[in-house]
């Protein structure tokens, strides 16, 4: 991996990122701020510099001189790429199923359908045609809650609230509706805590009394633990809609402006991990479904909760798993752990 050019490594690069970020971010088509290769002709440089992603990219004698990108911010090069970055849950109709193989699980893990009871009402420009939605993301892992010890499943703000009026205690169903779930006999839990910050998508449910669940993921194995996301490490995932894909860790320091929708609006995360697709064992490494899964190193530790992506299939996005666990207050659940949910409701 390289480690800049001119003394610019990325600790030399990063306070220049975060204080010049905002200014970034308001130009418009601006979507994210990283840290990565500059690429000229098409071709990685090998050197590290600020990386501006742009909904599209244009030449400077299409843009305001406002919207021009500096060449050099405080001594640091820049590079504008074109990166269309969206959150990775799916939708339906309600009355449409996607063709996905999936069913209903008796039994709880990372890596399967899932999604919140309660359906929307869109409308365009929305939706291309108004009508009543179902939502449906992935379940990333089970985990515990630091204070009580209660099992409960992990996956995105946005997939098990989906806007600004959800409530505690909304209910979850497995698998989501647009796979066939059904809310009458399918649910498995209830909506105990999630927050979305600068650092966290994310969401924990309280799993129903007497629901069985295990600590693994689908395809993977067991889960082996937490650990920090390191550049250029290998990484893996198992999520609803594209199953086991790999990639690479590409960075820790990205920072991205994305809609939540009506309600909610773009909000901004930062210091998210950055992971690129190897695109010799996967075509991508997620896709829309996918939000809610665990990025996991290949010795099984999870290092980040998915929660977008690019619309190339080139990228993907994840909040640090360790930040993520200490917002929800909750810890994963390790080894072959396998039991059931909690006697009674807490």
């Amino acid at each position: 991996m390289p480690n800049g050019s001119g003394g610019h490594t990325r600790a030399a690069i990063r306070p220049v990122k975060e204080s010049v970020e905002d200014q970034l971010l308001a130009q418009s088509g601006v979507v994210g701020v990283d840290i990565g290769e500059k690429v000229s002709g098409g071709e990685p440089t090998g050197e590290l510099g600020i990386i501006v992603y742009v909904r599209e990219k244009k030449s400077e004698d299409e843009l305001d001189v406002e919207e021009v990108v500096p060449k050099v911010m405080d001594g640091v090069r820049t590079d504008v790429q074109e990166l269309v970055v969206e959150l990775q849950p799916a939708m339906q109709p309600h009355d449409v199923s996607i063709p996905v193989e999936e069913a209903a699980s008796t039994t709880l893990y990372g890596g399967i359908s899932m999604g919140p009871s309660r359906r929307l009402q869109l409308a365009p420009p929305v939706v291309e045609v108004a009508g009543e939605y179902g939502f449906v993301g992935t379940l990333g892992a089970i985990v515990r809650d630091r204070r009580t010890g209660v099992p409960m499943a992990l996956t995105n703000f946005h997939v098990a609230c989906i806007d600004d009026g959800c409530r505690v205690g909304d209910r979850m169903v497995q698998p989501g509706i647009p796979d066939g779930g059904d809310p009458q006999t399918q649910e498995f839990g209830s909506l105990t805590r999630a927050r979305l910050t600068e650092n966290t998508d994310g969401a924990v449910i309280t799993l129903d009394p007497g629901r069985e669940w295990q600590s693994s993921v689908q395809g993977i194995g067991d889960v082996a633990g937490v650990v920090a996301a390191m550049i250029g490490a290998t990484a893996q995932k198992c999520g609803r809609t594209t199953g086991c894909t790999y990639g690479t860790v590409g960075s820790t320091d990205a920072t991205l402006s994305l809609d939540y929708g009506d309600g909610i609006g773009v909000r901004t995360l930062r210091r998210q991990v950055r992971i690129d697709t190897d695109a010799s064992q996967s075509p991508r490494f997620s896709e829309q479904g996918d939000s809610g899964s665990v990025i996991m190193d290949m010795q099984r530790r999870v290092l980040g909760l998915l929660f977008g992506g690019s619309t190339d299939g080139s990228t993907t996005f994840a909040n640090p798993i360790t930040v993520a666990l200490d917002e929800l207050d909750a810890d994963l659940a390790v080894g072959n752990a396998r039991e059931t949910g909690p006697s009674s409701h807490w």
